[in-house]
């Protein structure tokens, strides 16, 4: 057994990401977070939240926030087209949709394909880019969906809106969404 490794090329551990774009980039969370991709549904906006929350939506009884990345990378907003997607992700029982412009595919990366983010990256960037896949001549900047949460200001909390009448659920959910968003 001792010499079962010797000329044979040790598979490293691989991540799975989903990838999407955001303008011109490739991005991609790790797929253990992703709950679904869904196409982009009408949204119920909500008051005096920064202007990448773009509301909240109704997801079969769950109320979502959703999350503009286009606004919150600081990039012009687009109209929204075919190809617009929203990646629900989930952490600690909290789901929340990621606006992006499309999502293309799952992607299995070894993870010696990953380097560090530069370091000429803005603070806020650094806090939730963990590291740059390469694939081919395609860079993937893959984000860490807890980082990215806490980033925009979001509060994870888990939130069972079963059982509850949908408006006050709807109305509850817009409310700890506000005060969380507020609170900074």
């Amino acid at each position: 057994m001792s010499g079962q490794g010797k000329g044979h090329a040790v598979v490293g551990a691989v991540k799975q990401l989903i990838s999407f774009a955001v303008g011109d980039e490739e991005y991609g969370f790790e797929l253990q977070h992703v709950k679904e991709v869904i196409r982009m549904r009408e949204v119920t906006w909500l008051p005096e939240t920064p202007s990448y929350v773009q509301g909240i939506v109704n997801l079969r009884g769950q109320v979502i926030p959703i999350i503009d990345l286009r606004e919150k990378f600081g990039l012009p907003s687009t109209e929204t087209t075919a190809e617009t997607r929203v990646i629900v992700v989930e952490v600690e029982g909290s789901a929340v949709g990621m606006v992006v412009d499309s999502a293309s595919q799952v992607v299995r990366l070894p993870e010696n394909q990953f380097e560090p983010p530069p370091a000429v990256l803005s603070k806020a960037s650094q806090a939730y880019i963990t590291a740059v896949g390469k694939q081919g001549d395609k860079l993937i900047t893959l984000l860490d969906v807890r980082r990215l949460l806490k980033a925009v200001g979001m509060q994870i909390a888990t939130q069972d809106l079963k059982g509850r009448p949908e408006e006050l659920a709807a109305k509850e959910t817009a409310q700890a969404l506000a005060e969380s968003l507020l609170k900074d």
